[in-house]
């Protein structure tokens, strides 16, 4: 009897080793979950991420049209047609409330006659862990107040980390452009004319079709046309506001037994705290559920160990009769 005592004794001992450590495995984890403690990202990294904008979708190159473009350079159209470039610019700057300043540059492209494209206020985390204010914005100013609108956010700024300018000359494309529409309104005009002259019904339904295939051609080359237009008439810029404190440095202040020795009591009355929940979960939840457990294993045993007996004592009989037949 002793030993299924000393078994039972060790499956029990076994699961309650089991059960305290998944239940300090558990409060480690829930003292190191985001709600416990801050999250932190090196860098500026944290919270939401910087929104930039979105890079311009430019139309697709307009077909090369040789009839039409080689009259226009032979005759100095391009030399005669001022210069188109789409000018856009990308700083980060660095203020003292990002969100006072996003709603000045917003009042500032109104001003201006532009507009605000995107804006975002977020929440951010330095490398030390320090949580503060970020924002950026996109706005569109008339290009030929660009320098303007940039003098006028970067006034009042604490530091600039990086100003980007760039520029693209479209010139070219926008004349091809100009020249295929010409060539394609006058095809128009053509088959309109035919149209007018045609008797038969089959020779005015196959003119039609060509008619609107021209007609739909001629309407992508106007939007393509506005929308460079648009995008030389005014300028984006994209505004990346940082808060001043996110850019302080660290400062490591004195070492101070008393914060350790507070730190340790803490820690100790949080392990008190884990251990006394431990022997109370363990009580009423791990304890009984052992009993469970151990009660059918144990009437498992007792079956097996008398059928094992059994089976021991009719062999045991089995080899008395042979050695009595031996005998005699």
């Amino acid at each position: 009897m002793k030993r299924p005592l000393f078994i039972i004794l060790a499956v029990v001992a076994v699961f309650l080793i089991l059960g305290f450590a998944t239940n300090l495995f558990t409060q480690r984890s829930a003292s190191q979950a985001p709600g416990g403690f801050l999250s932190r990202d090196f860098g500026y990294g944290g919270g939401a991420p910087p929104m930039e904008e979105p890079a311009a979708i430019e139309p697709a190159a307009p077909e090369f049209d040789s009839s039409v473009t080689d009259d226009a350079y032979n005759t100095g159209t391009v030399q005669t047609q001022d210069r188109l470039v789409i000018e856009n610019a990308d700083l980060a700057i660095v203020v003292k409330d990002p969100k006072a300043r996003m709603a000045e540059i917003t009042a500032l492209a109104n001003e201006m006659g532009g507009y605000v494209v995107s804006s975002n206020l977020y929440q951010s985390f330095t490398s030390f862990g320090q949580e503060v204010p970020e924002a950026t914005i996109v706005i569109r100013v008339p290009s030929e107040r660009l320098d303007e609108a940039l003098t006028r956010i970067k006034e009042g700024a604490v530091d600039i980390n990086y100003e980007n300018r760039t520029g693209q000359d479209i010139t070219n494309i926008y004349v091809d452009l100009q020249s295929q529409l010409k060539a394609k309104q006058a095809a128009e005009a053509k088959l309109l004319e035919i149209m007018d002259q045609a008797t038969r019904a089959e020779d005015v339904l196959a003119i039609y079709l060509q008619v609107q295939q021209v007609q739909t051609e001629i309407e992508v080359l106007k939007g393509q046309i506005q929308y460079y237009d648009e995008a030389v008439s005014t300028s984006a810029i994209s505004v990346r506001l940082i808060a001043e404190e996110g850019t302080q440095p660290l400062s490591i202040g004195p070492w101070t037994p008393e914060g350790a020795a507070k730190e340790a009591i803490e820690d100790l009355i949080l392990f008190l705290q884990n251990f006394s929940e431990f022997l109370i979960r363990f009580v009423l939840l791990t304890l009984p559920a052992l009993i469970v457990i151990a009660i059918p294993l144990f009437l498992i045993y007792l079956a097996g160990r008398a059928v094992y007996r059994r089976v021991r004592r009719s062999r045991v009989e089995v080899e008395e009769i042979k050695s009595e037949d031996v005998k005699k």
